[in-house]
């Protein structure tokens, strides 16, 4: 499994839990940065990471900053991505179970790393349901098919 991190200073403090869990689950890290706590764009680290896993480069990415929000935004600008920011186990699993989230995002300033620890972990330990949440994927599809030219 492959998957791509990306950063901003917000999200810094996050980075060795996050790091620490993917070598854990001997998960392959492409890591984008950043590698510093020094003040930086967010939107950047979005955009690479989603690229990446848009072109099927990576199984899926995670995303840190601040709160999570700004960096998942930019991240769901890429058509393909779905870019879900998580505050908690329970919606990391429900983010992958329900709705195929390809990208989950945290905030450094919203959780703790050992609470992130577990919050990617739910993540990793859960998989797509398919069924009636398929349709939902698909309509979201659809809606990404009629405004990203």
């Amino acid at each position: 499994m492959k998957v791509a991190l990306g950063n901003d200073h917000g999200g810094y403090v996050l980075r060795e839990a996050v790091l620490e869990t993917l070598k854990k689950n001997k998960i392959e890290v492409t890591d984008f940065g950043t590698f510093t706590a020094d003040s930086c764009d967010y939107p950047e680290y979005g955009l690479r990471v989603a690229e990446g896993v848009a072109e099927g480069k990576f199984d899926f990415g995670i995303l840190l900053c601040g709160t999570g929000i700004g960096i998942s935004i930019a991240a769901n600008k890429v058509k393909g991505i779905r870019a879900a920011t998580v505050t908690d186990a329970f919606c990391a699993e429900a983010c992958k179970k329900h709705n195929n989230a390809n990208v989950i995002a945290m905030g450094g300033r919203i959780i703790t790393p050992e609470q992130a620890k577990t919050v990617l972990q739910a993540y990793i330990d859960a998989g797509f349901e398919g069924g009636r949440h398929e349709k939902r994927v698909r309509q979201i599809a659809d809606i990404e098919a009629k405004y990203f030219k």
